[in-house]
């Protein structure tokens, strides 16, 4: 068990590329973000369509008659879904893999082989996209495949990672107490099991939790030590230390046992 879920493929350079996998949470949130944004769109389109139609009411229906009703709605139908679908192809295209919604919740979809999606790749996801919405299939997929793969992925050869944004250096400050427990760590975990990606996710925590809410950062130091203990098979925490200091001493540990 790991904090990210990590895969690796080989290019045909043999040049080995490590991703780590966007998952549920951020799919979902990105999703969320493109679905508000798409609503707008396709209300706007919605309001021009029933301008027009009631502008050029005899026109339509000297074309199709009585039919005239029935052919409008199939018509605003066809070309609804082809908004649907053309604004995952036309943004996943030209942004290289991301929509807003992927921008903003800052992951981006690549080829398995790492490699940027084309037209094709984008346009067979947002084919099968509605297939995957189907009593949530696509979702259950993700959560249950080990690359994370709903069907679109599944046919156009993609998987859904995580982008980084660099972050500015700042000066960590651990306590005294930390210090010694990073010694008894350093004898009682192991420090072999950590990922050099887990290692990170501590060492940003510590750098933001200053800019945390209370609340926040006591919750996520709670899950963090919870996830990080079942990590380096831990299974009692030293006592009278809390979730914070134990963070900060398992950062002084790795970083000790990684010079050995």
């Amino acid at each position: 068990m790991h904090i990210f879920n990590r895969v690796k493929f080989s290019t045909p350079e043999s040049v080995e590329l490590e991703f780590t996998l966007a998952g549920i949470g951020n799919r979902a949130w990105a999703l969320l973000i493109d679905y508000h944004v798409l609503g707008v769109i396709l209300v706007l389109f919605l309001i021009a369509w029933l301008t027009v139609s009631i502008q050029f009411a005899d026109f339509w229906s000297s074309i199709f008659r009585d039919r005239a009703g029935f052919w409008l709605m199939a018509i605003a139908s066809f070309v609804g879904f082809g908004i649907y679908g053309g604004y995952f192809v036309f943004f996943e295209t030209l942004w290289q893999g991301q929509t807003p919604g992927k921008r903003f919740a800052k992951i981006r979809v690549v080829r398995d082989d790492g490699r940027l999606i084309g037209l094709q790749q984008a346009t067979l996801r947002a084919l099968l996209r509605p297939f995957d919405e189907v009593l949530f299939i696509g979702a259950f997929l993700i959560m249950f495949s080990y690359l994370e793969k709903r069907l679109g992925d599944l046919a156009a050869g993609t998987i859904v990672i995580q982008t980084y944004t660099p972050m500015t250096a700042t000066t960590l400050t651990v306590s005294e107490q930390a210090k010694s427990v990073s010694e008894q760590l350093l004898q009682i975990a192991d420090l072999s099991a950590m990922l050099p990606d887990d290692f990170a996710v501590i060492r940003e925590y510590l750098h933001r939790r200053s800019a945390m809410a209370a609340t926040a950062r006591a919750s996520v130091a709670l899950q963090l030590a919870k996830d990080v203990k079942a990590i380096i098979h831990l299974e009692k925490i030293p006592e009278a230390i809390t979730p914070d200091v134990f963070l900060e001493a398992i950062y002084l540990a790795y970083q000790k046992f990684s010079k050995i």
